[in-house]
């Protein structure tokens, strides 16, 4: 099978992400800001421009980080928090919730720090990702945000794809379809 591509512009830049099949009949569009400066910065810069008034950000482990990361630096070096993917061994009072993601092909975990959980007690909260398919990564983040007593004023990603893109509650930046088995988008 040759490998194929999918074309976008996203925040004013070019890019072709890899089709990668996730069964017999659907492919996504594997979408990585990883070593992407550019990419990121320009993502950040645009979903800031549409960000409600918040106290803080959050995201999930992995690739959100430096979207995060980017948008709290703009924001003049902002503190955010960040969900792991398993407890680590400076969290204590660790908060958790399963979690099965798209990209992923078992359960997983979201483990947040008990300080971090304090810290956003009582706070906005924007929810920051790179992408949002099921929702089931979001679904587990609005979970310990609530748990931590926090109060979520916002959802963010640069990109949403199937059902994500229905959601009224969602800001993202454009639109990433599924793909059949031959790489054509379904709409």
């Amino acid at each position: 099978m040759k490998d194929m591509y999918y074309g976008m512009n996203i925040a004013g830049l070019d890019r072709k992400l890899p089709l990668c099949p996730i069964s017999d009949k659907l492919m996504i569009g594997a979408f990585v800001i990883f070593g992407d400066p550019e990419l990121t910065t320009a993502c950040a810069k645009a979903l800031l421009e549409r960000c409600p008034e918040h106290d803080v950000l959050i995201t999930a482990e992995s690739k959100g980080i430096p979207l995060v990361c980017e948008m709290a630096r703009l924001l003049g070096n902002e503190r955010y928090v960040l969900a792991r993917k398993a407890p680590k061994l400076y969290m204590k009072n660790v908060l958790s919730v399963e979690v099965r993601s798209i990209t992923t092909d078992h359960k997983q975990t979201l483990c947040l720090d008990g300080n971090d959980a304090e810290y956003m007690k009582g706070k906005r909260v924007v929810i920051v990702d790179d992408v949002i398919s099921t929702g089931e990564s979001l679904h587990a983040l609005e979970e310990l945000v609530n748990r931590a007593g926090g109060e979520i004023v916002g959802r963010m990603a640069i990109l949403a794809e199937g059902d994500a893109t229905k959601r009224d509650d969602l800001v993202y930046l454009e639109k990433l379809p599924l793909f059949d088995s031959e790489g054509k988008p379904i709409d």
